[in-house]
């Protein structure tokens, strides 16, 4: 018999009376490279995703909430560049916060009532990968 060792996941994300997406992991993703790399384009390569798309999840998500999530500079002789709003901070750092804190429940709570019967592995590959600092799992993004 083959042993197979299996990871749990989840998906969590915020949506408008209309099923419309306003907070996920990919803008999780996206304004964490913004912050990380201080431009749209920037993260945009970084994401593999072109520039027009990028920012269309944004401007869709400050549409929804009727909030700014980015501060733009324009370009100029040192380039332009993009900076976090203070809602948008607080909604990386407090998903981010969410994200982990359901994880860990999810996990404990599927090795207790599963592990008799199947192996639960919960040094998953996604954590491995994201490090402790970084709780949104890349194979989880729905942008």
């Amino acid at each position: 018999m083959t042993t197979h060792n299996f990871h749990s996941r989840s998906k969590i994300w915020i949506e408008d009376d209309h099923g419309n997406v306003v907070f996920g992991l990919g803008r999780y993703k996206i304004l964490t490279l913004i912050k990380e790399k201080g431009s749209l384009q920037a993260a945009a390569k970084e994401l593999k995703m072109g520039y027009r798309g990028l920012w269309g999840r944004i401007k869709a998500t400050e549409e929804r909430l009727g909030e700014k999530l980015l501060i733009k500079k324009v370009g100029g002789t040192k380039g332009g560049g993009s900076q976090l709003t203070p809602l948008a901070e607080r909604l990386i750092e407090e998903f981010g916060e969410t994200i982990s804190r359901i994880e860990q429940q999810v996990d404990l709570h599927l090795e207790e009532s599963l592990s008799q019967h199947i192996n639960l592995n919960p040094d998953t590959p996604a954590k491995k990968i994201r490090g402790q600092n970084s709780p949104a799992p890349q194979s989880n993004i729905k942008l």
